[in-house]
């Protein structure tokens, strides 16, 4: 199968595109009187009740349908960190290990061996991890990402892009002028590109959502962007690893701007479509 860019319709193989269109109606029905009703109720005193659309029910319920479809296939997803280059090169070489104390123990440990901090350090920032508290069990065993490219100097990247380990070991690190000031001197910002299967997942659900929402842009409708947080809940292989773009790289400052090639945001399509209607 293709890979798959949930925000751009032209990534969409022929049989998922053969059976959206096969729910057209629905999906045109239901969006063009979802947003009459809004803009109707905008140019009213909002003193009524909001109408019921009768294609709500149906129009819900497709993404489920979507499921098998979608954990049959692979997205192209985005991670944003700040990593050595030696942590790079091991992530292209062995793919992607999923966040547990034993992996958070391995980074310190590796960097108090090229002498990046000390061992006490290292104990410090191991004491304070979330990990090691009760959200060990929402943390663990993850991989996060996202569904749609996101610029660089957008606030919700900027932590992760600006210290190192994550939030696994910078989040709850909160002395500017000791621990927190160290992990902005290690490594450097890289967002990593990956096709990630959705079976690897838990979101497939939402992936098919955000795909209706494309497909359904695409017929000039007016749809959200879709957009998600997703996590692998097992190991990626090497194969995964599209690209890493670094700091520095020609790519890195373009991402969400001119990098993919094609990517509009979907907020912008929608801006279009508004002005049109």
């Amino acid at each position: 199968m293709p890979l798959i860019d949930v925000w751009n319709a032209a990534t969409i193989d022929d049989e998922l595109a053969a059976h959206l269109c096969g729910a057209e109606e629905l999906i045109r029905n239901y969006l063009t009187t979802s947003r009459r009703q809004y803009l109707e109720r905008e140019a009213s005193d909002r003193t009524q009740p909001y109408p019921i659309n009768p294609y709500g029910s149906d129009y819900v319920a497709f993404p489920d349908g979507l499921v098998p479809w979608m954990e049959a296939r692979s997205i192209r997803a985005w991670h944003y960190t700040r990593m050595t280059d030696a942590e790079a090169d091991a992530l292209v070489h062995d793919g992607v290990h999923l966040s547990d104390l034993a992996a958070i123990r391995r980074r310190l440990d590796a960097q108090v061996a090229v002498g990046a901090f000390s061992a006490d350090i290292a104990e410090a920032l191991f004491a304070g991890s979330p990990f090691r508290s009760d959200q060990f069990d929402a943390r663990s065993n993850k991989f996060w990402m996202v569904s749609h490219p996101r610029d660089i100097d957008d606030g919700g990247v900027e932590l992760l892009l600006g210290s190192w380990g994550g939030e696994a070991v910078y989040f709850w690190q909160s002395d500017p002028a000791d621990l927190q000031t160290l992990l902005k001197r290690i490594g450097r910002p890289r967002v990593i590109e990956l096709a990630v299967p959705l079976a690897a997942t838990n979101h497939a659900y939402c992936a098919g959502k955000a795909v209706v929402s494309t497909y359904a842009r695409s017929l000039g409708c007016h749809a959200d962007s879709g957009a998600f947080d997703l996590y692998a809940r097992q190991a990626l292989g090497p194969e995964a690893i599209l690209k890493i773009h670094s700091e520095g790289d020609p790519t890195f400052a373009a991402i969400a701007w001119r990098y993919p090639a094609g990517f509009i945001d979907p907020a912008l399509e929608m801006a279009d479509i508004g002005e049109n209607e």
